[in-house]
Order: structure tokens, then sequence, then C-alpha cells
């Protein structure tokens, strides 16, 4: 959005802040994110991120089977857990 829309926004829908008619656009975003209690940076970190690093491991060990498998039905089992795996933890990442 540009500074423009957001102006119009804040002052339509959002009448915690004020003097929105005098702010940039990065004053703008900043709070409109104090409003919500969004927390961006280093310092948020994903409350799903055990889950993720530890769908990361299995996937690590499935990988190593995968190579190790004999038959090709074997590798392509394996292959499907892996794409499995794999969305389920993008999805849990973008949940945030």
């Amino acid at each position: 959005m540009t500074a423009k829309e957001l102006r119009e926004l804040v002052i339509e829908k959002i009448p915690q802040i004020t003097g929105a008619s005098g702010m940039s656009k990065e004053e703008l975003v900043a709070a409109i994110k104090d409003v919500f209690g969004i927390v961006e940076g280093e310092g948020a970190v994903s409350p799903y991120k055990k889950q993720i690093t530890s769908m990361k491991k299995d996937m690590a060990g499935l990988r190593e089977e995968r190579l190790k498998a004999s038959s090709r039905k074997e590798r392509e089992i394996l292959r499907k857990k892996i794409n499995k795996l794999k969305k389920r933890s993008r999805r849990l990442a973008r949940a945030v």
C-alpha cells in the first residue's frame, strides 16, 4: 500500500492512532504493528520451532534411508514421506 492509502485506512478504521495525517509510511506501519501487537525481527521466534526442527531431523534420516534402499518402490515410499514432512514443516513456519 502507498502512504496515502495507509493514512486513509488508519483514519477510517483505527481511531487509536492519532496524528496519522502527518506520519510517514514507516511510522504508519510501526504504529499499526504496535496497535495489533505484531512483533517482527530477530526477537520473534516461531512457537512451532521445536516441531519444525524435529521434522527436519526426521527428513534427514529418511533421506539416508532412501539412499540405502534397494528397491525402487521403497525409494518412492520414502520420497513421499519426505515430501509430506516438508509440506507440514512449511505450513507450520507460515502459521506464525
